[in-house]
Formats: structure tokens, C-alpha cells, sequence
């Protein structure tokens, strides 16, 4: 069962009488300011444990100051209680997000201090004579007399120890200092407002901190503060929803429907009987006429049991009014749930989706890729982007009479967690709208009759990576798609038999995503392509001869660097 809004076509206000329109606004201003006042008094009382109000519940409170009958009140409580209910659900987002910065932070100040004493044990080696360069200093190399400082576009070059050891290594250390300073003055902000977080309850600005701010930012308000007013009180008191009641005659004490004259009629807490005539809905017309009629046609004494709610709301929008019904729509007794015929797989990424097509064996049929741009898009351009591709995905699985299978993600912490990390990374990761990806296509295969089955993540693009890359001549991003529709399936990832080799005894026998993680972590270096063009036995082997001829490396650099040192102390 899920709840959906239709929309009315525009209602003018210079078509409507003006004491209609007055009434309309005098219910308006009355019913947000009595929610703003609810919920202020609610914050207050949670904070300081006490009630201010004579032993009576809010409902009643409410309806005795602001001179309200019950079922405006009721709504506006409603109202309330789901913004704090909200709230404390963003808290524990915002918690949650906090300890991640945290971690980045420490993270980052623990490398800082390590490269700062690496330096200091530099430039006290060369005080005394012998230069020692540390393993975590691999930008550093020394070549006689000669420094080289590698950088990723550049390499700068010092021709003797003293121009190191004063251009670069005094700069370094006093560059580190400053950058360690910065780092502890973040984390010790950062403490300080997750302990707000969680000591705090927060209160919420009606009408948008945006606007709030703008008055003292935009030229535009600061040199017409009443304009700033005029548009405060406006998104302040621009909206009223009334919630339905079963056993209503229309579904609502408040708002009554004509589903054969299209004319609605209210009552404002002024008592004035508001008439709006012939007030059509461009999308979802037959919908309300049913759900009013069937209302309409039951029995008192059975419109508890089986009558259905229609909430009301209006929204202000300057020349013109909004208004919404609200509807239960019951899930699709067509909804394709069968997994008989196979799965449709959908891989999201940060450009493109990957798209996997497996049949009712969990065989490969075929594969392909959306690909879109999000780069310099704004948020509802990036939202009408994602439901076009979404659109031809669903399209897709109806055409084939399958559902969909996608993963199960949360980013929300990836997003905050690696601040100091490759900025081209950190900028894919923030465009990375996922959520708006699935919801634009469970919103879509909802219209449908689609089902969207969600599955676990994990490993998905590692297993195709390895096992289904290079067989089908996929990219990674395909193979992840079939994999997801698989899992979605009931099948499980076995790891290759060729893989075993590098599972230790102590994890052979467990689960196999625990083997797929030992792999997974030894062949991390290995690039991509290779998975697309070599057999993974030939990947292995690679892997070994290059890991073997990399120790052997090391072992030569080592006994130069000892040898060198003999000859120094020889020379001595």
C-alpha cells in the first residue's frame, strides 16, 4: 500500500470571489502558524523534560488557542509528530556522518605526523653527517650529490645537501606544522559538534535557512528588506494539508469532492464555505472519481472497515492555487514478481548503467550500457537525465517480461569518509546520485507492474571482474550487472578453481565471499584489462613473476645501499 499525491490544474485567484480568497489565507497563515507553535512547544518540552500545558495533550492545546476545530488540529499534531520523527532520523544521519569525518581526519593527521618525524630523522641525519632516507619518503631519491623530490606533473632537482636541506626540507617541516595545526583545529571542531549532535535537539527553520541567510547575502534583499519580508512569509505560509478520516461521508471531514461536478468545498477555520468549481486533474482524474465514489456508496456503519482516507492539501503558489488529493493506492495485483523467466541486472555508476540480461538458468543473453553526463548539471536536471534512462531500463524489462535486480547501497558515508583523498574520485563520489537512480526506477516499474528486487553489494564487480569479464567480453561494470542479477536469482559465486591457490587453509572451508575477499585483496594491484584479456591462470602466474622480480629488486637495492655504506665507512 503506498500513498500518492495527484495534482489539480491551476486555480487563479482572480477567478475566485475575494472573500474566498482572503478566507483561503487567513487558513493558511492560521494553520502553519499554529504547527510552527506545536513544534516549538513539543522541541521545548523534550528539551527541558517539562510540560507547560495543565495536563492537556497537544491536540487539545492547540485547539483552544488557536480556535481550531478537531480535525484541523489533528492534522496539524500529525504534521508534527512526522517532522520530528524526521528529525531524528537526520540526527542519526548526521552522527553517523560525523564519526566518518572523524575517522578521515585522525587518519590523515597520524600520516601527517609520520611524514613530519620522517623529515626531522632527515635532517638530523644530515647534521651528523649521514644521510638516511626513510621508506615512507619514496618521492625522495639521492643520487650521489644530487636530491630528486618526484612530484605527479613535476621533479625538483637539488644540486648539494644545503639547498636540500633549507629549500625543501625546512620548508616541508614548516609546511607540515601548519597543515598539522589546521588538521587538529578540524577534528577538535568536528568533536565539538557531534557532541552537539547528540546532547541537542534541534530546531527547524519554517521557510528554509536559504532564504533565512539571504536577507543579509543578496543584494536583492538587502536593499529592499520588505521584499525580503513579503517572500519570507509567503514560503512560511504557503501550504495546509488536512489528513483524511475512513469514516468521513467523502474521506474528509474538511474538503468534500463532487466526482460528478468536479466541485470542491471546504470549510476554513473562519467558518467561510469556500466553493472552487470544475477543479480538474490533468493526471489521475478516474482515480480520485473512483476512490470518492466508492466512499460515497458505502454504509456508515461499514466505512470504518472498509473505507479509504483522501487527504487534502493547498499550496499557495502567488497567482494562482494548487491543490493535491491524496490517495492509498493499493500494490498491483499484476506486479510481475516471478523470477521463472530470468532477471534484468542494473549496475549503477556515476556516468552510465550496465545492463545485464539473464535468462531463467542464470545464463548470459546479452548486455549493454546507458550512458549519460552529470557534470555541471543541476539537481533537477540530474533528476529528469536519470528518469529518461530509467524510462528505457523498465521499458526493457517490460518488453521481456522480467523484473529487475539492483543492489542495495548506501553512500551517504562513502560520500564523507575520504575528504583527503583524489580529488577526480571525490568528485565522481559526490555525483554519484544513487539513490535518486533506484528511486527513479522503482518509481518507474511501479507504473509498470515491475518488480525491483535490491541485493547485497558485495563483491559484485570483483566476481565479474574475474569470472564473467574476459568469457563474455564485457567491461567490469556488465559483468557486475549479471553477477547482481544472479545473486538476485538465488545463485551463488563459487570462486575458480585456478583462484584456490591463493585462499589460505585456515579460509577454505568458509562462506565464499570470505574467499573472494583474500582474493580479491592479493590480486588488488593487478589492472583491470588484464581480466579482459588473459586467462586468470595466466594472471596469477604474472602476478607471481612480477612479485618475485619486485623482491629481487628490492633485495639488490638493499645490498647497494649496504654496500655503499661500507664503502663510506672504509673511506673514513
Amino acid at each position: 500500500m503506498g500513498r500518492k499525491a495527484y495534482f489539480s490544474k491551476r486555480v487563479y485567484k482572480n477567478t475566485l470571489a475575494q472573500n474566498h480568497v482572503d478566507s483561503i489565507r487567513h487558513a493558511l497563515f492560521v494553520f502553519n502558524q499554529a504547527k510552527h507553535y506545536s513544534f516549538s512547544t513539543k522541541v521545548k518540552e523534550l528539551r527541558s523534560g517539562k510540560s507547560k500545558r495543565d495536563g492537556d495533550s497537544l491536540h487539545v492545546h492547540v485547539k483552544k488557542k488557536f480556535e481550531l476545530n478537531d480535525y484541523y488540529a489533528n492534522s496539524i499534531v500529525q504534521e508534527v509528530k512526522a517532522l520530528l520523527k524526521s528529525q531524528k532520523e537526520l540526527q542519526k544521519l548526521y552522527i553517523s556522518n560525523k564519526k566518518e569525518q572523524i575517522k578521515s581526519v585522525k587518519r590523515k593527521i597520524k600520516t601527517t605526523k609520520k611524514k613530519l618525524t620522517s623529515l626531522r630523522k632527515v635532517k638530523t641525519s644530515i647534521a651528523k653527517g649521514e644521510i638516511n632516507l626513510p621508506g615512507n619518503l619514496k618521492h625522495i631519491q639521492q643520487h650521489g650529490n644530487l636530491f630528486g623530490v618526484h612530484y605527479k606533473n613535476e621533479t625538483l632537482i637539488f644540486f648539494h645537501v644545503y639547498s636540500f636541506e633549507h629549500a625543501y626540507i625546512d620548508s616541508e617541516i614548516v609546511k607540515l606544522k601548519s597543515r598539522l595545526g589546521r588538521l587538529e583545529f578540524r577534528l577538535d571542531r568536528l568533536e565539538k559538534m557531534l557532541c552537539s549532535l547528540k546532547g541537542n535537539i534541534h530546531n527547524v527553520v519554517f521557510g528554509s535557512k536559504k532564504l533565512f541567510r539571504s536577507q543579509f547575502t543578496l543584494d536583492t534583499y538587502k536593499n529592499n528588506h520588505d521584499l525580503w519580508k513579503q517572500d519570507w512569509t509567503q514560503s512560511r505560509y504557503n501550504q495546509m494539508t488536512i489528513s483524511g478520516r475512513k469514516d468521513a461521508k467523502s474521506g474528509n471531514f474538511v474538503f468534500h469532492y463532487n466526482p460528478k461536478t468536479h466541485q470542491l468545498t471546504f470549510q476554513t477555520p473562519d467558518g467561510t464555505i469556500v466553493h472552487i468549481e470544475d477543479l480538474v486533474f490533468p493526471y489521475g482524474q478516474e482515480q480520485i472519481d473512483s476512490a470518492v465514489e466508492k466512499q460515497m456508496n458505502l454504509q456508515s456503519k461499514d466505512r470504518k472497515l472498509l473505507g479509504k482516507s483522501v487527504g487534502w492539501s493547498i499550496e499557495d503558489k502567488g497567482d494562482y492555487y494548487i491543490f493535491k488529493c491524496l490517495l492509498d493506492i493499493p500494490t498491483s495485483e499484476y506486479k510481475n514478481h516471478s523470477k521463472a523467466d530470468g532477471l534484468i541486472g542494473v549496475d549503477c555508476n556515476v556516468d552510465h548503467f550496465a545492463v545485464s540480461n539473464v535468462n531463467h538458468k542464470g545464463q548470459f543473453v546479452n548486455s549493454f550500457v546507458l550512458d549519460f553526463d552529470l557534470v555541471g548539471k543541476s539537481s533537477n536536471q540530474i533528476t529528469k537525465i536519470l528518469e529518461a534512462e530509467a524510462i528505457a531500463i523498465v521499458d526493457y524489462a517490460v518488453n521481456h517480461h522480467k523484473g529487475i535486480a539492483v543492489e542495495k547501497l548506501d553512500t551517504t558515508k562513502s560520500k564523507v569518509s575520504n575528504p583527503y583523498g583524489n580529488k577526480k574520485a571525490n568528485m565522481r563520489m559526490s555525483l554519484f546520485a544513487y539513490r535518486k537512480m533506484v528511486s527513479a526506477i522503482k518509481s518507474r516499474a511501479e507504473k509498470l507492474g515491475i518488480e525491483v528486487h535490491e541485493v547485497n553489494p558485495a563483491y559484485t564487480s570483483q566476481i565479474g571482474k574475474m569470472k564473467y569479464m574476459k568469457r563474455f567480453g564485457i567491461s567490469i561494470h556488465q559483468a557486475a550487472s549479471y553477477v547482481i542479477a544472479r545473486r538476485a536469482m538465488g545463485y551463488k559465486e563459487k570462486l575458480p578453481p585456478m583462484l584456490h591457490s591463493l585462499v589460505p587453509e585456515k579460509k577454505q572451508g568458509l562462506h565464499h565471499w570470505a574467499q573472494w575477499n583474500t582474493v580479491s585483496r592479493l590480486l588488488s594491484d593487478v589492472p583491470t584489462f588484464w581480466f579482459g584479456h588473459l586467462e586468470l591462470s595466466d594472471i596469477v602466474r604474472l602476478r607471481d613473476e612480477l612479485s618475485s622480480l619486485g623482491f629481487l629488486l628490492e633485495s639488490k637495492k638493499r645490498k647497494d645501499n649496504l654496500t655503499k655504506e661500507e664503502s663510506r665507512k672504509s673511506i673514513v
